[in-house]
């Protein structure tokens, strides 16, 4: 398993906090901020969340059964686990540790997330279901994105409302790439085309 604690990986993390910070471009002007939810529980909020789609960054393009789990802390800090496997079911594991830092404390929906010091790239909670079981991350420059659930699968439905939610967020949703999920005999059919819908 490869992990971020070996110090032949800090280009990456570099490469990965300055790709956070600086790139991409905004369907809405960057002096928009993008809506967050008005507040998140975090002690709901933590937990293993599976990855449905993304908007990708270089690190997890081609990523196949990728999960993000997030830890409260007594520091207030979120340790994060970000896994997946490359490029296949039976692909390497890779593993990444950042952390994350509240920014906005009356929402707890603004967060920095630092995968190298000092650096905390944008992150911000976009939505949240009642139940905690769906979520959305986004961030300003609208560059990427992450459709999570507390399951490998979720509705046809269920997708097409979230896509519809970053569209309207201002996110060019053509980006969008389903991460294949295969867990336990539970395996996503679906995918997204460049007519905003789910198909099996």
């Amino acid at each position: 398993m490869e992990t971020f604690q070996h110090s032949n990986r800090r280009p990456l993390l570099v490469a990965m906090s300055t790709a956070l910070i600086g790139s991409g471009c905004a369907t809405l002007p960057a002096t928009d901020e993008i809506r967050t939810e008005s507040y998140v529980d975090l002690e709901r909020f933590m937990g293993e969340w599976y990855v449905i789609a993304s908007i990708p960054t270089a690190i997890e393009k081609n990523a196949y059964n990728a999960t993000e789990t997030y830890r409260l802390d007594d520091d207030g800090t979120i340790a994060t686990t970000f896994a997946f496997r490359k490029g296949g079911f039976d692909g390497k594991q890779k593993t990444y540790n950042p952390r994350g830092f509240v920014r906005d404390t009356s929402s707890n929906a603004e967060w920095g997330m630092q995968f190298i010091w000092p650096i905390k790239a944008d992150y911000r909670i976009v939505y949240v279901d009642d139940d905690y079981s769906q979520t959305i991350i986004g961030r300003n420059k609208r560059d990427y994105a992450w459709i999570m659930a507390r399951t490998p699968t979720i509705s046809r439905e269920d997708f097409f409302e979230r896509v519809r939610l970053l569209r309207e967020q201002g996110y060019d949703t053509e980006k969008l790439k389903v991460v294949p999920q295969r867990w336990d005999g539970a395996e996503s059919n679906y995918s997204f085309n460049f007519e905003h819908a789910v198909t099996p």
